[in-house]
């Protein structure tokens, strides 16, 4: 399992892909944080806090995770060394969890330069560090939880296809839906009913109070189960092959 993860995150910043998706997310965070006038700019809202990062990531990570795994078993399937991969001493599980794993350490690495932001937060506050520093850790926390289940649909989706441009665009909307998609239907009228427990399956749920600094139990388990089913549902998946 530690060979595949460390070819995988070898792979990945031997390439331009890795560190433009690097850029892409430290850019738009900051823009909206620091240039863009309005009620998202730290400095245009006077409180030295990180809301601003913490509502805007999930929705660039809808399209950057996606982005970083989008080539995790697609790419391996049209070059054909899925099969050479299959064959090695290494069961399907490890294998899976090897790129996951990859994933999601890649994304903590992308994680890395926005401490820049909490020192410059930190800084502005009047006196210095007068912010809620432990509930922002908290909020990364829920990020690094929200990012480590995108990932968990990002791979899942890679598995169906060889082709990344379609894993890409699966995991968008895959994730998406799993985000607020499903809510948005407890919302219909003839699923009124149900209202309550759709939106409790969202991720934004349990994000969004994980976001106001609170570590619930219930929302680790919620995202430990939601990451375990994508990849239980990537093994079957691959197991299938077997059939």
């Amino acid at each position: 399992m530690y060979a595949v993860f460390k070819k995988e995150l070898s792979s990945f910043f031997s390439n331009i892909t890795g560190y433009l998706v690097a850029v892409v997310f430290f850019a738009l965070t900051g823009l909206f944080m620091w240039v863009f006038p309005g009620n998202l700019n730290v400095l245009d809202s006077g409180y030295a806090t990180l809301d601003t990062l913490f509502t805007i990531a999930p929705w660039v990570f809808l399209f950057l995770v996606p982005a970083v795994t989008m080539r995790s078993f697609s790419e391996e399937k049209k070059t054909g060394t899925i099969e050479l991969l299959l064959t090695r001493p290494i069961s399907d599980f490890q294998l899976i969890l090897g790129k996951y794993f990859a994933a999601v350490v890649l994304i903590l690495i992308l994680l890395v330069p926005v401490l820049i932001y909490f020192v410059s937060v930190y800084a502005l506050g009047n006196p210095v560090g007068n912010m809620d520093t432990g509930g922002t850790w908290g909020s990364f926390i829920g990020l690094l939880c929200l990012a480590s289940a995108y990932a968990a649909i990002g791979v899942f989706t890679s598995s169906t296809t060889d082709n990344q441009i379609v894993a890409f665009i699966l995991a968008v909307v895959l994730c998406l839906f799993v985000y607020s998609g499903v809510a948005k239907i407890g919302q219909v009228q003839l699923f009124s009913f149900a209202q309550y427990f759709l939106a409790s399956v969202c991720i934004e749920e349990h994000y969004s109070s994980m976001s106001r600094g609170v570590i619930d139990t219930r929302d680790l388990i919620y995202f430990l189960s939601l990451c375990s089913f994508f990849i239980l549902s990537t093994k079957l998946l691959l197991e299938s092959r077997k059939w």
